[in-house]
C-alpha cells in the first residue's frame, strides 16, 4: 500500500470499532453519564458552542442564565440584550437571534420550553423533530439527544471524524454528516455514550490533527494509519505528520456550521 493510498485511499481497519470503544474507555474512562443540562437549555449550549471553544461557550451560557435567569425570559428578551450576555461565546451577532428564534419556535409548537418528550420518540424522529430548528443539524441534534436525554443518537465532532477516518471507520470522501449515520449504525445503541466520550477524548489527547502521538496510542496496533504518520515523522520531521492530516481530512464539513 503506497503513502499516497494511505492519505487519500479508503483504509481497512485493522481493529473493530467495539474493540476500539473498550480499550479507549479503559485508557480515558470512567465516564459520567448524568444528563449535563435540561434540553432546552442543551439547545441553546449547543448553538452557543458553535465555532468557539467549549470554555467560552460555556461562560457565555452562565452569563446568559444570570442575566436573565429562564430561558423563558431569554425568549421575550430584546436581541441586543441577548446578545450582551453572550459576547464570549463569539459569533453574537449570528448567535443571539437565532436562540432567541429557536426558543420562540419550540414555545411556538411545544407550548412549553420543556422537551423531555423528545425522549418518548423513535430516535430517528426525535432526531427530525430537531433539526426542524434553525441551526440544528446532526451534530447538534445528537448532542442533545444524547447528553441531555440518555437516548443513543450519534454526535460526530471534528475529533471523532478525524480518528475514525484514520482507523478506517469511514471512507475517505465520507462526510461528517454522512459519517453520523454511518458510525450509527456500527456501534450498538448501548455503547453510543461511550463511543462518543471515549473517541473525543482520543482525538484531543493521542490522536491530535497536526502531531499525532501514535507511541502513546492504546489502538494503534489496529490502526492502519500508524505506519504512514510514524514512517513521515522519522523521515521528514515532525510536521510531516501534519501535512498528511490536512490533505486526508479536506474538506472537512461541521454538521452544525453557520
Amino acid at each position: 500500500m503506497s503513502s499516497d493510498h494511505q492519505v487519500t485511499g479508503r483504509l481497512e481497519p485493522d481493529i473493530s470499532v467495539s474493540d476500539a470503544i473498550r480499550l479507549m474507555s479503559s485508557r480515558y474512562g470512567p465516564f459520567d453519564r448524568k444528563p449535563r443540562l435540561e434540553p432546552a437549555h442543551e439547545v441553546v449550549l449547543t448553538i452557543l458552542s458553535q465555532h468557539t471553544s467549549d470554555a467560552n461557550s460555556s461562560r457565555a451560557f452562565r452569563r446568559l442564565m444570570d442575566r436573565f435567569g429562564t430561558l423563558e425570559a431569554v425568549a421575550s428578551a430584546e436581541v441586543a440584550q441577548i446578545e450582551e450576555a453572550i459576547i464570549p461565546g463569539g459569533l453574537a451577532k449570528i448567535k443571539a437571534p437565532r436562540i432567541r428564534q429557536v426558543l420562540n419556535l419550540v414555545l411556538e409548537h411545544n407550548g412549553t420550553l420543556d422537551l423531555s418528550f423528545l425522549r418518548e420518540m423513535p430516535l430517528d424522529e426525535a432526531k427530525a423533530w430537531l433539526r426542524k430548528l434553525p441551526g440544528i443539524g446532526p451534530k447538534s441534534a445528537g448532542i442533545i439527544l444524547c447528553f441531555s436525554l440518555g437516548m443513543p443518537a450519534m454526535a460526530i465532532d471534528t475529533h471523532i471524524y478525524r480518528v475514525c477516518r484514520r482507523l478506517g471507520l469511514i471512507g475517505p470522501k465520507v462526510t461528517a454528516d454522512k459519517a453520523h449515520d454511518i458510525m450509527e449504525a456500527s456501534v450498538i445503541p448501548e455503547q453510543v455514550f461511550k463511543f462518543h466520550v471515549s473517541f473525543i477524548s482520543h482525538g484531543r489527547q493521542v490522536c491530535k490533527a497536526q502531531r499525532p502521538r501514535c507511541a502513546e496510542c492504546v489502538v494503534a496496533e489496529g490502526c492502519p494509519s500508524r505506519g504512514y504518520f510514524m514512517a513521515h515523522e522519522d523521515a521528514s520531521g515532525p510536521e510531516a505528520p501534519a501535512l498528511a492530516d490536512r490533505r486526508a481530512n479536506t474538506p472537512v464539513q461541521l454538521p452544525h456550521s453557520l
